[in-house]
């Protein structure tokens, strides 16, 4: 009997585990046959293909084919979109200056509140990405449940604002257009953003606000969305991180409160060619669906002047109750009862006898053994994987195509870990050995509520510690079926965090895959040490996990579906005619050696240009000069005001481009404008930028007029570096294409030729 209880219990960790990733999102997605008034994947999918047909960067000719047809479908809406259009600098620490056109339309309400913004971007990342996911599941889910809202003919009160922004891949530029440019932004109540930081998995909602979060928290749990995949420990670390989206400018720039709906699975294929219409989830199309139809209908009749709070709420996504908050003003009061109810059982267990100070010291052995081994193995397997797989480091997002395999692995490996040292402690009475996981729980608990408050809700993954604990001291053998449906809350809330670290902040973090998966066991303990087999169980554990390795190592290699991004640019230096091969790859593959050489020489440069991770050349090989007309540069006007010294000077393309890059050798640069927009204080005072003083990606081949405010006494060198991606078209050139399992790296100036021109002031 002892052991069927232990399997059932085993059997119900196991399906609420797996029901807590399954209640994520939804598990089908909606077919073209539903009622016109409701929303419908598969006519958003129309939308997607069409799309992202081809890459649509700003200054590309597929951009405007992309406008034109968002365009085209609001007006078969019934509705009046314009375009707003501007030469507008990046936002933030970016540096990069576009001519953005935004689309816009304007649904009338039938009060005159504050409207209602639905956001999403229509540009694609340069070169290469097609844009499926990021953004043109945005743009789909928005222009079909626009749709679906009109073909209800239910008016809201609020008027509902459509807004496709434009370079928001460049550095928000489009958004800063909108905020700082256009009348209809003073107006805006609310933001719903629609992103993708790859092509599948569940949609999270972020919150974007200067104040406090319990108004929205409140209104968009009332609004009921069936999915509400959140929680507050992840909009306080996205708070922290330097990661933005065209939501931030609506925040910094016009104090307007939002909310960010962005799936961040197989991020692999983010910005990449394989960000394709056949790629994209489509339950993650669905997901993002179920946000914005019982959204736009509950906050298209709400009052959005009255959002703004000075408080914040704890919240997290349930099964079933959706979305559980309450105030941080609760996290202290909570600890402290936990704290006294804790206490309260020791004493109450060491008056019955069932608690024993030296076999609860001793109950700290296997718990802290299994956090240090763990932890040592998460901290050193993302560095061990790279000595061992080297060609891991060309993919820049961090997240292997065997990702998953990786994280699977560890977690089933941190599982035989605790299980084994578990199993050598069989003299220590259960009782005793949950008290150090409860323990160490209140620790990060306490931690958290001065640090990160929005972990404040791991305190109830306790509470149902405490009540397994109290059940262990009032009864020697409680029944542990019951024991582990005390659990099953705690598994419903923890179990997706080894999953979702490492997928959202890169492998890197496996070791948070590892811990987590330890503190769960913890949570744990009271029904594990009643099982019987914990050897076996670890033993099992550690071969699946090493199954989960040879898996992934089989899948480590490149093919067609899981391509190998490489690098290749041409770079003639225009004043000393000289042209080099250059490349981004740490590994290079056949097609890349053959510019560059199999005996690879370094790259001494590391010109890095504007690119997201600062990746610099690797290797580098002489090239044959090619007629490359280089810019024209010319200096307009030079003067001294005060302690100032005004430089203007003009770069006139010669050539089709579609970017250039100016470095400056200046310490201290008071102001820059480009084409009359000012770049902004917080890049030119921003340390990492380095000698980087702009990028202005072209339109229409235009040229670039950049006025330079520095000290009077300064006579810097300006390097100005042209950029067209034409490198595989260009007649001057023999590229062959790639081979079918490999694909340009994304992130980084690729498939370019780069002509290099100086001056000195």
């Amino acid at each position: 009997m002892p052991k069927i209880s232990s399997g059932l219990s085993l059997l119900l960790i196991i399906g609420s585990v797996y029901w807590s990733f399954h209640s994520l999102m939804p598990q089908r997605f909606s077919k073209a046959s539903e009622p016109q008034s409701k929303f419908s994947t598969e006519r958003a999918l129309v939308h997607v293909k069409a799309i992202s047909t081809r890459p649509h960067f700003v200054g590309s000719p597929e951009h405007a084919a992309v406008r034109d047809y968002i365009i085209s479908d609001l007006r078969k809406l019934g509705l009046d979109p314009h375009i707003q259009e501007g030469f507008m600098s990046a936002s933030g620490n970016w540096g990069g200056f576009c001519k953005a056109q935004n689309i816009l339309a304007r649904i009338p309400g039938t009060e005159k509140g504050k409207p209602l913004l639905l956001l999403s971007h229509y540009d694609s990342a340069p070169h290469s990405s097609l844009g499926a996911g990021d953004d043109g599941c945005g743009v789909a889910t928005i222009l079909e449940s626009t749709r679906a809202l009109l073909a209800a003919k239910e008016k809201t009160k609020n008027d509902i604002i459509i807004l496709f922004s434009d370079g928001e891949e460049l550095g928000l530029n489009g958004a800063r257009l909108f905020v700082n440019a256009h009348p209809w932004a003073k107006d805006v109540g609310l933001v719903l953003n629609f992103e993708a930081r790859g092509s599948g998995g569940p949609s999270f909602m972020f919150l974007e606000t200067n104040k406090g979060n319990a108004t929205l928290v409140k209104k968009f749990a009332k609004a009921n969305p069936r999915y509400p995949a959140s929680n507050s420990l992840a909009y306080s670390i996205y708070k922290l991180l330097p990661n933005d989206t065209d939501l931030t400018v609506f925040r910094e720039e016009g104090d307007i409160d939002g909310f960010n709906f962005a799936f961040i699975d197989d991020h692999f294929d983010y910005h990449t060619a394989k960000d394709a219409y056949e790629r994209l989830d489509r339950n993650t199309l669905e997901h993002q669906g179920t946000y914005l139809m019982p959204l736009l209908k509950y906050f298209g009749n709400e009052n959005l002047e009255t959002l703004k709070s000075d408080k914040d709420y704890v919240y997290f996504s349930f099964p079933f109750l959706h979305l559980v908050y309450y105030p941080f003003s609760w996290i202290v009061p909570m600890l402290l009862g936990v704290i006294m109810t804790l206490i309260a059982l020791l004493i109450w267990g060491i008056k019955k006898g069932k608690l024993s100070l030296s076999q609860i010291g001793a109950g700290f052995v296997p718990f802290l053994g299994s956090f240090i081994i763990c932890g040592a193995v998460g901290y050193f397997a993302w560095p061990l994987l790279l000595k061992i797989y080297p060609q891991y480091k060309d993919i820049q997002q961090e997240f292997t195509y065997n990702g998953h395999w990786y994280i699977a692995a560890f977690v089933f490996l941190s599982i035989g870990v605790c299980f084994y040292l578990y199993s050598k402690f069989k003299k220590l009475v259960t009782v005793n050995l949950a008290i150090a996981p409860l323990i160490f729980w209140l620790l990060i608990c306490a931690a958290a509520s001065v640090y990160l408050k929005g972990a404040g809700f791991f305190i109830i993954p306790v509470f149902f510690g405490l009540l397994s604990l109290c059940l262990l001291i009032k009864n020697e053998r409680p029944k542990i079926l019951l024991l582990t449906v005390i659990t099953i809350p705690a598994l419903l809330i923890l179990s997706p965090f080894p999953d979702q670290f490492p997928v959202a902040l890169g492998l890197p973090m496996l070791i948070a895959a590892t811990l987590f998966t330890v503190l769960i066991f913890g949570i744990l303990v009271p029904v594990f040490g009643f099982y019987e087999r914990k050897k076996a169980l670890g033993l099992f554990s550690i071969f699946l996990a090493a199954i989960f390795l040879i898996v992934a190592h089989f899948r480590s290699g490149f093919t067609p579906d899981r391509p190998h991004p490489t690098s290749l640019v041409y770079l003639l230096d225009a004043d000393k005619q000289e042209a080099v091969w250059a490349t981004s790859n740490h590994v290079p593959d056949n097609w890349v050696e053959q510019f560059i050489g199999k005996e690879k020489k370094s790259d001494t440069d590391r010109s890095t240009f504007d690119s997201k991770y600062r990746t610099g050349f690797t290797f580098t090989a002489a090239a044959p000069i090619k007629s490359i007309p280089a810019p024209v540069i010319t200096i307009v006007n030079d003067s001294i005001r005060g302690n100032e010294r005004i430089v203007n000077i003009s770069i006139v393309p010669q050539r089709n481009i579609n970017c250039l890059q100016v470095t400056a050798t200046l310490a201290n640069v008071f102001a820059c404008k480009v084409n009359g927009a000012d770049i902004s204080q917080r890049f030119l005072t921003n340390k990492n930028r380095g000698n980087r003083l702009l990028t202005h990606y072209v339109s229409n081949n235009d040229s670039t007029l950049v006025e330079i405010t520095m000290p009077k006494d300064n006579k810097p060198d300006i390097t100005v570096f042209e950029i067209s991606n034409d490198l595989l078209t260009n007649s001057q050139f023999s590229v062959p294409p790639r081979p079918a399992d490999a694909m340009p790296m994304p992130f980084i100036v690729n498939d370019a030729i780069i002509v290099k021109k100086s001056i000195s002031l």
